[in-house]
């Protein structure tokens, strides 16, 4: 018998969700919600939704809360996605941090990955930077990348990709910074060479919890994360990225988020790029 889901528990399992990670799930995600909460109920063989939201409050099952918000989390990404800031770090951002770097006598570059998913953002960082800098060993370059998704960072921090999943990357960067997992010439699988996931850290973190790092922070990519708070999250959250910025560091969001109506101490340089 199929189970059904009632507004009361919709709303019990949304209220929680948004108490510990900020994601909105509204009257149009119940659907969405009922999906995954299927998933979860076949692996922990629960038998109805009133027994697993049980589950899930008990406060010795701490684990299955990290898998059932595993569950919730959508995680769509690919490499150089949004390439327009891809082009402004190439055109503008990058020459100029490089000229204030060495006029400041430093090395120091400082990137994080909020809401990593798989790893493409920060890989194609990684390789973005690689092949931009030509004295690239000379820089202390590291890419923080966190994700609320224990299940997406397993996949991240190993950087095994199926060759449809690299298909886009430039010809050149794909010979550079990929190599087959195997060595029959149709090999499906290529692994992100370890120079370029030496430069990368993953992490679990939830951006609603305590951040355990002090930065700042030359860039701050959070693309298409805000999409699944409400204005309230969305508004603490880039207050919060914003103190983790460096003085002209620049924040990143999707071109389908905006700052707009929300109180912040950065300033537009163009759609989806703000400054401190």
């Amino acid at each position: 018998m199929e189970l059904s889901l009632s507004d009361g528990l919709f709303r019990k399992f949304s209220d929680m969700v948004y108490e510990h990670c900020g994601i909105n799930l509204h009257d149009g995600k119940k659907a969405l919600l009922q999906a995954r909460l299927n998933k979860r109920l076949r692996v922990t063989k629960v038998t109805s939704y009133e027994d697993y939201y049980r589950y899930l409050t008990n406060p010795h099952n701490d684990g299955e809360l990290t898998h059932f918000l595993d569950c919730i989390s959508t995680n769509l990404t690919y490499f150089f996605r949004e390439s327009q800031h891809f082009d402004f770090l190439k055109q503008k951002l990058l020459p100029e941090l490089i000229e204030l770097k060495r006029k400041s006598r430093t090395n120091r570059i400082r990137i994080w990955s909020a809401g990593c998913s798989t790893g493409e953002e920060p890989y194609s960082l990684a390789m973005y930077f690689a092949s931009q800098i030509e004295d690239l060993p000379k820089w202390d370059l590291r890419i923080l990348a966190t994700d609320i998704s224990t299940r997406v960072l397993a996949v991240a921090s190993k950087g095994i990709y199926s060759r449809s999943k690299i298909a886009g990357i430039p010809e050149s960067m794909r010979r550079s910074y990929f190599q087959p997992c195997c060595r029959d010439k149709d090999c499906s699988d290529f692994q992100i060479v370890s120079p370029i996931r030496n430069l990368t850290t993953f992490r679990r973190l939830n951006l609603k919890d305590p951040y355990p790092f002090k930065g700042p922070f030359d860039f701050i990519f959070c693309r298409n994360v805000m999409i699944y708070f409400d204005k309230q999250t969305q508004e603490a959250l880039i207050q919060r990225m914003a103190s983790y910025l460096d003085t002209g560091g620049y924040l990143f969001v999707g071109h389908a988020e905006s700052l707009t109506g929300l109180n912040h101490p950065l300033s537009y340089v163009r759609p989806a790029v703000y400054r401190k």
